[in-house]
């Protein structure tokens, strides 16, 4: 828990029990979870909203970032320094098809894409579906 509070005070956050609660479960997990997954660890304790809110400022902070996939909204934990301003994130992310888990593949990046004259790239988000090591029986 002391690592979540640092991480609290490096960001100018102040430290309560939602945001410590929310980053602790986001850190102990490799894979990205979704607001409905984070509600369930967290059993009731904060509303709905609190969570949300809590994810946002996370997310505006630079300590996690958006995934995207199939299922919708999922979040993880930066590995990079971000800032709130911008999220270091050019790498893919993989879920598997058979446990149903998101994770952040870190150690391949995404190309640069050029966008077409008038377009402005906020970010971008490479989302491959398959087998994780895990669950496949070939390894």
């Amino acid at each position: 828990m002391t690592k979540v509070k640092d991480t609290l005070r490096e960001h100018d956050l102040r430290n309560t029990s939602c945001r410590e609660d929310v980053l602790a479960i986001l850190t102990q997990n490799n894979a990205a979870l979704s607001h409905g997954e984070i509600e369930r660890e967290l059993d009731n304790r904060f509303d709905r909203v609190t969570i949300y809110r809590t994810l946002k400022t996370f997310v505006d902070k630079g300590i996690i970032h958006k995934v995207l996939d199939e299922e919708g909204l999922r979040y993880a934990v930066c590995k990079d320094q971000c800032s709130g301003s911008r999220h270091h994130h050019d790498h893919l992310h993989f879920k598997c098809t058979v446990c149903g888990l998101t994770n952040c593949i870190e150690n391949i990046t995404i190309p640069p894409i050029q966008l077409p004259a008038g377009y402005k790239s906020i970010e971008t988000n490479l989302l491959i579906q398959g087998v994780c090591p895990l669950c496949n029986s070939d390894n």
